[in-house]
């Protein structure tokens, strides 16, 4: 593999692409594992904290303070040290957090350290997951074909594999700070591996043409006017606290909510995360057939009818039927909404980054609130907000219709 001028790794411009793309899917791989570590544990880090769900859910919130941190920071890092370096300090602090976390709640019994645990990890994930999306776009660019679905898919992947593991170790009863701090390490030697493959330049134009801050923040600010955004931002937002409410709050559900075992609990987390990286492979020939439109309105509308299922539960069929339907419901908003924002206007990256700052707050904020609404109506009953925002999402859907020009003669009609 080519290298730059420094000896630190490949340059942009001479990178090969399969060693590059396969780079950048790993890195969303290890995002996903990491973002899901801690969800199958959480019965048993709530019982070491001696914490209510509100209480976890405070906890749990620390991922959002820190998330919208690091994703103010993700740009600086990303142009001052290139993604080799960026990108790879960003896994390393994922590893060292998980490992916080994992003594935090485990020998230390302490809520303060787990708290900033999560704050650490949520700055690591923040910053992190802007920094391969925008390595991955780069990746597409220089292959001349559609990537971006599929980098998105191998986050959904890395998740199937970190809720194995969490479903695994505990089916075994093996200790969360034992799996947080090997998978700790399993980031940590990946990752090492990951950044060797990645570019250390930065392109001329990322310092060259980006605006200065006040220039940027006047269009961030201005796309919070723009209707069609915030329209697209409510389908985003549906989908997004499902996905994230999933993640936090799928294995208390189903133990405490359907009187399940914790490792039945975690493995029917492992069924939502499988469902949601099937929906995401499949995603694509799905839009190019029906559209973008007719596409989300297709996932939420199965979104909302798992999500009938499970929170009225019945047999343990009835429920797993119910969390993959749920799971197909998730799966597409988020990559569907940005590309729907990136061409409603002028100043793509401004009208990106206000559904994403949607997204991202559904997505990590949500949660939190879905545990507090829980101590006051129970945690599955709490859950019909997601099935009303889904719903919201699906009359929505016409915002995202692609401009006239650029629509497929088979979808999206006008």
């Amino acid at each position: 593999m080519a290298v730059d001028a420094s000896g630190r790794g490949p340059d942009r411009s001479t990178a090969r692409i399969g060693p590059w793309r396969n780079a950048v899917l790993t890195a969303f791989a290890l995002g996903g594992v990491t973002m899901t570590a801690w969800g199958p544990r959480l019965p048993s880090m709530r019982s070491s904290l001696a914490l209510d769900n509100a209480g976890l859910g405070l906890v749990l919130a620390g991922v959002t303070v820190g998330a919208v941190l690091g994703l103010l920071a993700s740009s600086p890092i990303f142009t001052t040290f290139g993604p080799r370096r960026g990108i790879g300090a960003a896994l390393m602090a994922t590893a060292v957090s998980l490992a916080l976390i994992g003594v935090g709640a485990g020998p230390l019994h302490s809520v303060p350290v787990t708290a900033l645990g999560f704050a650490v990890v949520g700055f690591s994930i923040g910053a992190l997951d802007v920094m391969i999306n925008v390595e991955g776009a780069a990746v597409e660019r220089a292959a001349g074909r559609t990537l971006m679905p599929l980098m998105h898919a191998g986050w959904s992947l890395g998740a199937v594999v970190g809720s194995g593991i969490g479903a695994a170790c505990a089916a075994l009863r093996i200790a969360f700070a034992v799996q947080f701090a090997a998978e700790a390490v399993l980031i940590v030697v990946v990752g090492l591996v990951v950044a060797r493959h990645l570019p250390s330049g930065v392109p001329a134009e990322a310092a060259e043409e980006r605006p200065p801050v006040r220039e940027r923040f006047r269009e961030w600010l201005s796309g919070w006017t723009h209707l069609r955004l915030l329209v697209i931002g409510l389908v985003m937002l549906g989908v997004e606290l499902g996905e994230g409410s999933a993640n936090n709050w799928l294995t208390l559900a189903v133990r405490d909510g359907h009187r399940q075992t914790d490792a039945v609990a975690a493995a029917f987390f492992i069924v939502f995360a499988v469902g949601e990286t099937a929906a995401r492979v499949l995603g694509g020939p799905l839009v190019d057939r029906i559209g973008r439109v007719a596409a989300i309105r297709v996932t939420t509308a199965i979104g909302v009818v798992g999500l009938v299922l499970f929170i009225l539960g019945g047999p343990a069929w009835v429920v797993l039927v119910g969390i993959l339907f749920w799971a197909v419901g998730v799966s597409l908003g988020f990559p569907l909404g940005m590309s729907a924002a990136a061409e409603s206007g002028p100043n793509p990256a401004a009208r990106t980054s206000v559904v994403a700052s949607i997204g991202y707050l559904a997505n990590l904020a949500g949660p939190p609130a879905i545990g507090a609404l829980s101590e006051r109506v129970g945690l599955l009953e709490a859950m019909w907000v997601i099935l009303a925002l889904l719903v919201v999402g699906f009359l929505c859907a016409g915002a995202l219709r692609p401009p006239r020009a650029e629509r497929p003669a088979s979808g999206d009609p006008a």
